[in-house]
């Protein structure tokens, strides 16, 4: 595997996983990203970088941003946002991998992309529902917070420091791995 491949592949890790912890911010990250030339936009992709992609972008982050700070609301939101964080994950991936062949690129942005997606969103699902548990929702706004910052973190980690990116995604992916055993081995069984 050739280092460029490698790179793009932690690229393409860090902003999926990020976008499980905000949908929309690590897409407005990459967008302004490519707009400012610190990443090249891949074929097909272009259309990211593009101002009303951008302001779509912003619009769409501020008002998620906003939502997730009202209790219940917020647990309403994972649902859905479990399935966009997906589909962005896959997006994002593809978007890294650039110039790889068809197959292996739409496998790796479906499997990395959205699993690294997948386990972000678990997390913050899973926290929320012990936040709302333990708090009855009035605590959910500081993991909120934490979300944001996660997600705008992660994402301008995975453009500036992709294999560092690569390594925080894969220590997620392990505690959530351990935290969902954990949790179906306490759960009594029929």
């Amino acid at each position: 595997m050739q280092p460029d491949f490698l790179l793009a592949l932690a690229l393409g890790v860090g902003l999926a996983a990020a976008v499980g912890f905000r949908v929309f911010l690590p897409l407005l990250i990459y967008g302004l990203a490519v707009r400012g030339g610190f990443l090249t936009s891949s074929q097909g992709f272009e259309w990211a970088s593009t101002t009303p992609a951008l302001l779509m972008f912003g619009v769409a982050a501020i008002v998620e941003m906003a939502a997730y700070t009202v209790p219940f609301l917020d647990n309403a939101l994972d649902h859905i946002a479990g399935l966009v964080a997906v589909a962005a994950g896959i997006g994002l991936m593809a978007a890294a991998l650039g110039d790889a062949p068809p197959m292996l690129k739409w496998a790796l942005a479906i499997i990395a992309g959205g699993g690294a997606a997948v386990a972000t969103q678990g997390a913050t699902t899973l926290l929320r529902g012990a936040s709302t548990t333990l708090t009855a929702g009035l605590g959910n706004h500081v993991l909120a917070t934490g979300e944001i910052i996660s997600a705008i973190l992660l994402s301008l980690l995975a453009i500036l420091l992709p294999y560092a990116a690569l390594i925080i995604v894969l220590v997620i992916v392990v505690l959530v791995s351990r935290a969902l055993l954990r949790r179906m081995n306490r759960s009594p069984q029929p």
